[in-house]
């Protein structure tokens, strides 16, 4: 039963960080009905500046926990540039002619460049992220979860619940909010929703770089981390529903769960597999995703 509870213990913390990059993925459909494919490269390029940042305030005698503190608005606000220019040279020109196929290998072309890049400024051997918190377990109950388990669930909630509390109370929030309702209305009623649709990505960047940095200390960081943890992300967004910010939640924690359970009780080498068949059963029967809503086009 302890073994159970520390497999589910520990999908949970994964789950969490592909659902907090998952959130990225439904910010911009919302707003855009567009994806950025190019999100887990997102993700590693703030955990390589989010180490770069740190190392460098370490070196200034601050103590880890110090500068992985002042490190994190450094993060923030790369993700937000970078955000912006995905949208501004991927997405923008793709949204203006109505071009599908020109946002989605825009972005993914993107994403490559990123990555070539990362791997000539950082090289491609994996780097070790100091972790801001002590590494040794703690017991509860005979399950023993690192402090910074504990950080990366409620780091990425609250990034989450900061994100919709900004949309439902603030004036600019809400732009964003009538712009995902219907887009062409809102541009009737004088909102800007092309700077909305940057703002969006520039949110949803923002989301994978603070999720790289929330990982990194518990795993290697390098140029190559972010492929595998933004295709699953995207599988979990497809599973909870693009357009429900509680679905992503859920798939991210029901992927992260089975994932362990997968490994431990049948094999690693079957690791994936459940995640991949959810996502083809709720293609099948529930396009929309289990939390989302299925949208009625007029013609």
């Amino acid at each position: 039963m302890q073994v159970l509870a520390q497999l589910i213990v520990s999908g949970i913390t994964v789950g969490m960080i592909y659902g907090v990059i998952a959130f990225g993925y439904q910010l911009t459909f919302s707003t855009s009905k567009t994806l950025n494919f190019g999100q887990g490269e997102a993700l590693m390029l703030g955990a390589l500046v989010g180490l770069t940042t740190i190392n460098f305030l370490i070196g200034h005698s601050l103590g880890t926990l110090g500068a992985y503190l002042l490190m994190l608005p450094v993060v923030f606000v790369f993700g937000l540039i970078q955000g912006s220019v995905v949208e501004f040279l991927g997405v923008r020109q793709a949204i203006r002619t109505k071009s599908e196929a020109g946002w989605i290998m825009a972005t993914i072309a993107l994403g490559i460049i990123f990555k070539n890049l990362a791997e000539n400024i950082w090289g491609r051997d994996a780097l070790r992220f100091p972790s801001p918190l002590p590494e040794a377990s703690l017991n509860f109950g005979g399950v023993r979860i690192q402090p910074m388990e504990i950080a990366i669930v409620l780091g990425a909630l609250g990034l989450m619940v900061a994100v919709e509390v900004f949309n439902r109370r603030s004036i600019y929030g809400k732009a964003v909010v009538a712009t995902a309702n219907d887009r062409d209305a809102a541009g009737l009623m004088g909102i800007d929703t092309r700077l909305v649709i940057t703002f969006s990505y520039a949110l949803s960047s923002m989301a994978a770089a603070f999720a790289g940095v929330l990982v990194a200390p518990v795993t290697l960081t390098g140029a190559t981390m972010g492929a595998a943890l933004g295709l699953k992300a995207f599988a979990v967004a497809i599973i909870g529903g693009l357009s429900s910010g509680y679905g992503v939640i859920v798939g991210g924690l029901i992927l992260g769960v089975t994932e362990n359970l997968t490994g431990y009780y049948v094999s690693t080498g079957y690791k994936d597999v459940p995640g991949l068949v959810l996502l083809l059963l709720v293609l099948a029967l529930k396009p929309a995703g289990l939390f989302g809503k299925t949208a009625i086009r007029k013609v």
